[in-house]
């Protein structure tokens, strides 16, 4: 690869897309930093749904995201994880990719306080550089200037495929027809919401990962860095 790899790298795309793969193997790659942003939005759903929070009190989840402790730090467990995720410092990682996870986060990081809260955090990590940071705004909102912008895609049957799998293997029996659903209800919410809406950054490289294996997909945008 070239000597000179970018120092800021975006990952953005819709849910089960490949990004939470690809960008943890490029940033081992690379010798990055990963970093999912979309962790901070199921952190604070997670806390706001266990104190029983009303998601739709937008004020109430501003708030709670202005003022809850949350890192997020390099696996502290070999089970499988990408990362460490502690709210007030419990470690709360498992929890963040159930079912009830899925059906209220667009909801939660539509709120424009919420997401205000969580972008000023990741610009701070972005700005040490070495980084490869995915979400669904990075490229637009988050990094505008990232130095290199991937946009991932895929059929919602294909990607709502890979989640069920994923759920099957911790133990979650959500079915697949329940998490086509969701997913497809998550889209909608994720590219017609008007605070940072999904969508490719003008000047992203568009890879659609429908028929591509994970290595396709890495090699793919390994090309882009050479």
């Amino acid at each position: 690869m070239n000597s000179h790899p970018p120092l800021t790298i975006a990952i953005d795309g819709p849910s089960a897309s490949g990004k939470s793969t690809v960008g943890e193997l490029l940033a081992q790659r690379l010798g990055y930093l990963y970093f999912d942003t979309g962790v901070m939005y199921r952190a604070v759903t997670c806390v706001a749904l266990s104190r029983g929070i009303p998601l739709t009190d937008e004020e109430h989840v501003a708030r709670l995201a202005e003022q809850m402790q949350l890192d997020v730090l390099p696996p502290t467990v070999n089970d499988g994880r990408q990362n460490t995720v502690l709210a007030d410092g419990s470690d709360i990682t498992n929890a963040l990719r159930g079912s009830d996870i899925d059906a209220n986060v667009s909801l939660v990081s539509s709120y424009r306080d919420v997401r205000d809260a969580m972008v000023e955090r990741q610009r701070e990590i972005a700005h040490r550089g070495r980084v490869v940071m995915i979400g669904r705004d990075i490229g637009t909102v988050v990094l505008p200037h990232a130095d290199l912008k991937i946009y991932l895609d895929g059929s919602v049957e294909c990607r709502a495929e890979r989640r069920y799998k994923e759920n099957v293997a911790r133990g979650d029996q959500t079915s697949y027809e329940e998490i086509l659903r969701l997913m497809r209800l998550r889209d909608g919410l994720d590219m017609g919401r008007t605070t940072s809406p999904l969508r490719p950054a003008p000047d992203a490289h568009c890879v659609d990962t429908t028929t591509m294996s994970v290595g396709d997909v890495v090699a793919a945008i390994e090309q882009l860095l050479e």
